[in-house]
């Protein structure tokens, strides 16, 4: 572990040099990549520092008390010093050996959110506009940025179809588990019996593509304007400012009418087109090689159950992980962490088992 710590050491600093060369500041892609390099071994570094510094008290504390003509009342404070010391080092060796763990190429990453209504008609949309509501608050919870994208809206004000783009710091990592079917039980507001319905919505979690990643042939996308409509004031209905994009070789269809300018619609449609595409392919290569978009936690089948939320008993079970919480309002109101910070502990322990067989 020491040799491995020394070589993340060793080339944090090589970046720390590499990212104020000129050459590799005016090389947009290439500082970048390496930002985002230096950034992801930030932690594991910042740990082993602490790590050899607990390690020279935990020596120096039994050097001394090892030597004599140290008096009673330094004696205990040295005791101290180093029981407090190597309950430290514990502690930093649990979190290396986490920070060592392989890491996910997106986790740094910005995300595209896309959640549909699924089974149970009106009532499947109204539970995906609840869940696009839990996300958005959980985001702003986080300091991120909650952009929506498109939207198609159904008469009674839920979501058939909905995207948004969420950026800020480290989103993937903490919402790259929310992908799969979101199961409600509860009562309809049109249900005049009383009787509890099950209806579904289906969440992806795309980590966004940025532009020296992957970029669509400009040939293979097909273009169309049309004239918004909806909310937006007068000027969507009288200039043909919405955007439609298709990218023929895989009939992926985006649609863009929120921004009240052609030009914006369309930086935003070619972002999101990328993203679905990019993932389409991900995803083929993926399935070829059964698998390692599968996190530990769950199969990573996109259609599998991965939660339910349930209303009359106010409960949330996540069933990948058989945690179960009497706080559906309170994780409907966007505070997720508690499951978040489980997901993610589930998925490390797992990860180490695995390591230490």
């Amino acid at each position: 572990m020491f040799d491995q710590l020394e070589v993340i050491a060793g080339r944090y600093e090589e970046l720390g040099e590499l990212l104020s060369d000129p050459a590799v500041v005016s090389d947009t892609k290439r500082f970048m990549e390496l930002s985002r390099e230096e950034a992801g071994l930030r932690d594991t570094v910042d740990a082993y520092k602490r790590y050899k510094t607990v390690l020279e008290t935990i020596s120096d504390s039994e050097e001394m008390l090892g030597e004599g003509g140290v008096d009673d009342e330094m004696k205990e404070m040295l005791k101290e010093e180093l029981s407090q010391a190597k309950s430290d080092k514990e502690e930093l060796e649990e979190q290396i050996k986490i920070l060592l763990l392989p890491k996910d190429p997106n986790d740094d990453k910005n995300i595209i959110l896309e959640i549909r209504g699924a089974a149970g008609g009106d009532e499947a949309a109204l539970f995906a506009g609840d869940l696009l509501s839990m996300y958005q608050r959980y985001a702003e919870s986080q300091g991120w940025k909650f952009e929506i994208m498109e939207a198609n809206i159904t008469s009674i004000g839920g979501y058939k179809e909905v995207s948004a783009l969420v950026s800020g710091n480290a989103v993937y990592s903490k919402l790259k588990y929310e992908s799969g079917a979101h199961r409600v039980q509860r009562i309809p507001t049109t249900e005049t019996q009383g009787r509890v319905h099950t209806s579904t919505a289906t969440v992806l979690i795309m980590p966004e593509v940025e532009e020296f990643d992957f970029q669509i042939d400009p040939n293979e996308i097909r273009t169309d304007i049309y004239h918004a409509s909806g909310a937006g004031g007068q000027n969507v209905n009288k200039v043909a400012t919405a955007v439609r994009m298709v990218h023929e070789p895989t009939g992926i269809k985006v649609e863009m009418q929120e921004e009240r300018t052609q030009q914006k619609n369309r930086d935003k449609a070619i972002k999101l087109l990328n993203t679905k595409v990019y993932d389409h392919f991900q995803q083929i290569e993926m399935d070829k090689q059964n698998a390692e978009r599968k996190s530990t936690v769950g199969t990573g089948d996109r259609s599998e159950r991965i939660r339910t939320y349930n209303f009359p008993q106010n409960r949330v079970t996540d069933h990948r992980i058989g945690l179960t919480l009497q706080k559906l309002d309170t994780i409907l109101s966007g505070k997720m962490d508690e499951v978040i910070d489980a997901l993610i502990v589930f998925d490390q322990t797992e990860k180490l088992a695995e390591l230490n067989k």
